[in-house]
């Protein structure tokens, strides 16, 4: 039985390098999964949610460059390095976007940055009120800026870990809920699998969305309460699959003759039925983590997903799809575009696992 799980495995392997979009898939996701972790160490912005406002250049164009001044903050932060890299920097420092800077002896003379050709008055910093002295470095800003002068690139780095996490989180929780009461209802029957079947059918009835948002506001607004609303949405699509596949497999033989060795139910749901049937689970977990994006995109747009100033590519749209008709349609269009190539990757690696795990090919 090993050697022919084994080698079931190794040939469905097989078939999924065979497939390039398959692999190419999950390599894009692989370095999706990699840029949501370390968003803030290649982030631009690394500060808290990439939250740096400037709003003299805000709305400008890919490739904008400008002089930013640093003023360091008196108030020191006592942040470790983990923190940093995986939360952001909290970062206190006041930046100035400026046109013009001269340093002459102990004082640095600037103009603020305005935008239109407009020419702002001259200021100057004594650098001996500083502990440590003000500087003056170019930021370039790949992707332009927002409508509050925010990097757009950093925003898309750091929103990419909302959109991301949530699928693992959602589909957790669906694959909990649903092989748990998935596996009762077919392995059972009778009353159980009619008071389940009727939960299934009751929340299947309700539109996935409106769902969402009952669950939503009844936990509250906020980033983990958004996972968990998603998740209890998408567990009946698991269970019903679980259910059919749990009644095909225990009428066959060798569940019979784990029920004449004395074994419990716990034992052969688990240890020997859902082994055998997890191909379809799979398949379902692969859809159910584009939805689950596009779920929590659709949320972050109404704006009960994921709250400010967090990064999300659903509130990235929401903030700027009005900028399609004002001449700046990239605001609204990057991030769009993030979430639909996200969204493809997890349905071309479902086919291609489809594929793969198909028993008659």
């Amino acid at each position: 039985m090993s050697r022919e799980s084994n080698s079931l495995t190794a040939l469905a392997l097989q078939k999924f390098k065979r497939n390039f979009w398959g692999v190419f898939s999950f390599l894009f996701i692989i370095l999706i999964g990699l840029i949501s972790v370390f968003a803030y160490v290649i982030a631009p912005d690394n500060s808290v949610s990439a939250n740096q406002m400037h709003l003299s250049i805000h709305s400008k164009n890919p490739g904008f460059k400008v002089d930013m001044l640093t003023v360091p903050s008196i108030v020191s932060t006592n942040q470790n390095a983990f923190d940093k890299w995986f939360f952001g920097v909290k970062n206190l420092d006041e930046e100035i976007p400026i046109s013009y800077h001269n340093i002459q002896n102990d004082t640095l003379f600037y103009k603020e940055y305005v935008s239109g050709g407009l020419e702002a008055e001259e200021k100057h910093i004594v650098f001996s009120d500083f502990e440590t002295k003000p500087y003056v470095t170019q930021k370039h800003f790949v992707f332009g800026t927002d409508k509050y002068g925010r990097d757009m690139l950093s925003r898309i780095l750091v929103g990419a870990r909302i959109s991301f996490f949530i699928g693992f989180v959602a589909v957790f929780i669906s694959l909990v809920v649903g092989i748990l009461l998935g596996s009762l209802a077919g392995y059972y029957g009778g009353k159980v699998d009619a008071v389940i079947m009727w939960l299934i059918n009751v929340t299947w009835s309700i539109p996935t969305l409106l769902l969402v948002i009952a669950i939503t506001l009844a936990l509250g607004k906020g980033f983990w309460q958004v996972f968990i609303a998603v998740g209890l949405t998408m567990w009946v699509e698991v269970a019903r699959v679980v259910r059919g596949q749990v009644m095909s497999a225990k009428n066959m033989q060798y569940i019979t003759a784990a029920k004449a060795l004395g074994y419990k139910d716990f034992r052969i749901i688990f240890k020997h039925i859902l082994p055998n049937i997890m191909a379809p689970v799979i398949v379902i977990s692969a859809a159910n983590f584009a939805a689950a994006i596009l779920i929590e995109s659709g949320l972050s747009f109404l704006g009960i997903g994921a709250q400010p100033p967090m990064a999300s590519w659903g509130a990235m749209i929401k903030d700027h799809y009005n900028y399609i008709i004002l001449g700046k349609p990239y605001l609204a269009l990057i991030p769009g575009l993030c979430i639909m190539s996200l969204v493809m990757a997890f349905m071309l690696i479902g086919n291609a696992l489809r594929d793969a795990l198909e028993v008659k090919t």
